[in-house]
């Protein structure tokens, strides 16, 4: 199955990439916040965060996003990562594609400025060297995703080929 990592280029997408060498650092999780992998009862929970992060509506409704996320080739849970708040709420989550694909990165509203999304990239750089992956990649939009690009730029990310 084609997973959204190939879908053509929008005006100002930008496909970036950080090679997992020595550099790379732990990540300091925000007092009050843990991580966990992803567990299948999640996955309604996980496809509402995404829907109050990302509001173009792009996943669709969880009866068609969730068939579509087992259906692909790339998909492992082990590689969705969630940050749960000190209440047991969802907060935060990579979800990685098997080959070293930054699916999504999100973190809800109320929870933002506080660490969550650098430490789960950390988190996730970290997991697949630790897997013998050379380098994570993802797609984002300059313009409309201005504040996480700063992040990924301050994570040493660069930009590399659409298609990587």
């Amino acid at each position: 199955m084609k997973n959204k990592s190939q879908r053509p280029p929008a005006p100002n997408d930008i496909r970036l990439r950080r090679i997992l060498d020595e550099t790379l650092t732990a990540p300091h999780w925000p007092e009050g916040f843990v991580m966990r992998s992803f567990e299948r009862r999640d996955a309604q929970a996980l496809h509402a965060l995404l829907e109050e992060v990302f509001d173009d509506g792009a996943d669709g409704p969880f009866e068609d996003w969730w068939p579509r996320i087992l259906g692909d080739d790339e998909f492992d849970p082990d590689l969705w990562f969630l940050v749960i708040d000190g209440k047991g709420l969802l907060v935060g989550a990579a979800l990685c594609w098997s080959s070293g694909f930054v699916k999504d990165l999100a973190v809800h509203p109320d929870s933002r400025g506080r660490g969550i999304g650098e430490a789960l990239m950390r988190h996730v750089f970290l997991t697949f060297r630790g897997i013998g992956t050379a380098h994570v990649d993802l797609k984002t939009n300059t313009v409309g995703n201005a504040a996480a690009l700063r992040l990924y730029e301050r994570l040493g990310m660069i930009p590399v080929a659409w298609e990587g």
